[in-house]
This record gives C-alpha cells, sequence and structure tokens, in this order.
C-alpha cells in the first residue's frame, strides 16, 4: 500500500490503463485452452455434442441448479426464457430501464410489452417496493418479473420473490452481468424460476464469442428449452415448437470449462481490487466528489464492473480526462430503457425514472480486472486527484 500511496503523488507518470486486459488473461490459462480447442478441432464435433455437455453439468454443479441448458448468447438466453413461458402480445413483463439493451428487446422481441420499474439508486438495481406498486395499479396483464443484477452484485431477491408468490408470478432473473455472485448463500440466477447469463467476452466468465446459459429446477421446462434452441424440434426436422438456432459450439464450451476453473479466484481478485480502489480514493480525499460502490446485506459483490457516481455534473469532463490520460473507461449506461428511441411507442416521458434517469448521467465504470496491479489502481486514482485539484 505504501507504494501505491507514493504513485499519487508522482504527476509526471504515463501509464496505459485499458478497461480490459483479455491479452494478459489469456496468457496466464495458454497452455490449458490451447490444448482444449486442438482437442475439439480433432474431434471434428464443433455444435453442441460432449464438450458443451460437460460445461453444462460443470455449470449445474457449480451453481447448484439442476439443469443448465446452454445457448448461442446472453440474450438467446433471455429469449428462450421468455419463449417457454409463452409470453407473447399483450402480455406484459417487468423489468428494470437501467440494464443493457437485451433485457428489454428480448421481451419486445416477442411482442410483448416491457413494464419498467425504477432502481434503487444505492445498487443501481430494480427497486421491490416499484414492483409491489406497479403490480398493484394494473398487474393483470404481467406474465413475469425480469430482475438484473446489475455489475455484479444481486438485487433484493427476497422481496422481489416474495411479490412473484403473492402475485403468482414467476421471477426470470438477468444474471448475465452476476455468475458467482451470491444472495444469501444461494447463486444469482438460481433463486428464481430461471436464470440467464452471458458469457460474452467481457463477462467474468467470458468465451472466446458469443454464448449463454439457461438455468432452472423445473424438469419441463428444461427439455421444452433444449428444444427451442434447435429449432423446436425434440427429434431431428420434426418441430413441436417454432424455435430457433440458439445452438453453443464447442469451441466456446472448451474455452469456458477451463476458465470456469478460475473463475471464484477472479472474482476475489476483483473484489480486492475494488477494496483498493475504495481505500486509495478516501485517502486521497474524493469521496466529496464521487460515490463508490454499495454492497447490501446478505450478499456479495463480484465486480463485473466497479461503478462510481461522479457528483455536479463532472461525469463527462472526468470521463474525457481520463481517456486523455490512457485510462479506459465507459459509461454503463448513457441512457436508461425508457428513453430509448425504438421505446417510443411505449409512452415513457423524461423523467418517469427519475432514479435511472440521474444514474445515467453520473456513473462511471472505472478498469477492474484480475491482471489490473495495483500500480495501475495508484494511476487512476492520481489521474482522479489530479481532476478534481
Amino acid at each position: 500500500m505504501r507504494r501505491v500511496s507514493v504513485l499519487l503523488t508522482n504527476r509526471n507518470l504515463t501509464m496505459q490503463v485499458p478497461p480490459l486486459d483479455l491479452k494478459s488473461q489469456y496468457q496466464t490459462i495458454k497452455h490449458e485452452v490451447d490444448l482444449a480447442l486442438s482437442e475439439v478441432i480433432n474431434s471434428q464435433h464443433f455444435v453442441l455434442g460432449p464438450t458443451v455437455e460437460k460445461l453444462e453439468t460443470e455449470l449445474s454443479g457449480y451453481l447448484k441448479a439442476k439443469y443448465a441448458i446452454a445457448v448461442a448468447s446472453g440474450s438467446d438466453a433471455l429469449l428462450i426464457a421468455l419463449m417457454a413461458l409463452k409470453i407473447g402480445p399483450g402480455d406484459e413483463i417487468i423489468t428494470s430501464p437501467f440494464t443493457f439493451f437485451a433485457t428489454g428487446g428480448a421481451i419486445a422481441r416477442l411482442g410483448a410489452r416491457p413494464v419498467f420499474v425504477d432502481i434503487d439508486p444505492a445498487t443501481y438495481n430494480i427497486n421491490p417496493a416499484g414492483i409491489r406498486s406497479c403490480l398493484e395499479k394494473s398487474g393483470k396483464k404481467v406474465k413475469a418479473i425480469m430482475p438484473v443484477h446489475l455489475y455484479g452484485q444481486s438485487c433484493d431477491m427476497s422481496e422481489i420473490l416474495a411479490i412473484g408468490k403473492e402475485y403468482k408470478i414467476p421471477v426470470i432473473e438477468d444474471a448475465a452481468q452476476s455468475l458467482g455472485s451470491e444472495y444469501a448463500g444461494r447463486k444469482t440466477g438460481t433463486l428464481g424460476l430461471m436464470g440467464c447469463y452471458s458469457f460474452y467476452p467481457t463477462k467474468n466468465l467470458g468465451g472466446w464469442g458469443d454464448a449463454g446459459l439457461v438455468t432452472t429446477d423445473d424438469e419441463a421446462l428444461a427439455k421444452l428449452i433444449k428444444t427451442l434452441r434447435v429449432h423446436g424440434a425434440e427429434n431431428r426436422y420434426f418441430h413441436q415448437h417454432i424455435g430457433l438456432n440458439s445452438r453453443l459450439d464447442a469451441m466456446q464450451a472448451a474455452v469456458l470449462r477451463v476458465k470456469l476453473k478460475y473463475l471464484d479466484r477472479w472474482n476475489t481478485e476483483r473484489s480486492q481490487r475494488a477494496g483498493l480502489y475504495t481505500q486509495l480514493f478516501k485517502e486521497a480525499g474524493l469521496l466529496k466528489y464521487l460515490s463508490v460502490p454499495t454492497v447490501k446485506e446478505n450478499r456479495n459483490h463480484i465486480y463485473h464492473q466497479y461503478t462510481i457516481r461522479v457528483l455536479d455534473n463532472n461525469r463527462d469532463k472526468l470521463r474525457d480526462f481520463l481517456k486523455t490520460h490512457n485510462v479506459g473507461v465507459e459509461i454503463y449506461y448513457p441512457l436508461p430503457l425508457n428513453l430509448q428511441e425504438c421505446f417510443n411507442y411505449l409512452g415513457y416521458e423524461k423523467g418517469s425514472m427519475p432514479e435511472s434517469e440521474k444514474a445515467s448521467l453520473s456513473v462511471l465504470s472505472l478498469p477492474i480486472y484480475p491482471e489490473l496491479t495495483p500500480e495501475m489502481q495508484g494511476y487512476v486514482a492520481d489521474k482522479m486527484k489530479e481532476f478534481f485539484a
């Protein structure tokens, strides 16, 4: 820590801090990944098959879910979960407006209506009180609740599940950013009826392309999801349902199987780096200019993103300053779904989701990954101190 504190006073230091460093990660596991890929190549079995089945078994065991069904992407995972519930025109799905587009997009693609509920400003996750209020006003068309475990921390699942049970509405968890995080000792994505995950390369467990997963403890749903991912056919060329092509390829499964062994360690290392950021910002006197992530009781945070809130309308200026000094920062997300042009037909006006809209103007995600060094974090803190000075 003393070494990092020294860096905070070195204004002449120049350093590259990318938003993510997948090349360095690959070098640590290169031999294992290359061997796993060569085995797939030698087998010439590239779509679904034994490697994908092994990944599903391993993820099922890791998550303690009865069934884990691999699909082609996290977006497809959301879509197929909704299709398995026969969601369609006239149905409504409650979800968060402060999330990646795929959450709302999957709902709209099936002709259903996304119903947005504002977020808790401390965690950026959907506010359970808002879900209840929405259902009390008009809940007859609502067919599912889809909470999003944003940035790597669980939503308040006890309250959300209680609401779902009270209103007899299933809960589908969007766990795309939270593989390995927990709520009251259970992995996110395994508390509701179904959980949906993404293995996009930037995720904590990322493949070398698109990949996703749906989990459930319901045998009939698992069977249907497996059918839907292969054009709705239980037996080849005999189609019981209108499905889609969402088969996971074996190359992605091979990479993910290697990486899965390291996931818990990598998540712990992310948490450690998050702790160092917070300590550095406190020591530098920066907490009067920004707020750091809040971790709620009964849950852990795997820090898919370390997202700060920049106060006094300084977010964009700080972002530009840091990028000028080679610090890779990102905004997740600059415009909530209720204000996206493609959702104008829903009738949401500016100000309808005040907390989500405030967050979109103030959040900034800093580089966070296991390969991030204390020196790099010290550099980030130094440049932020320089900006606010």
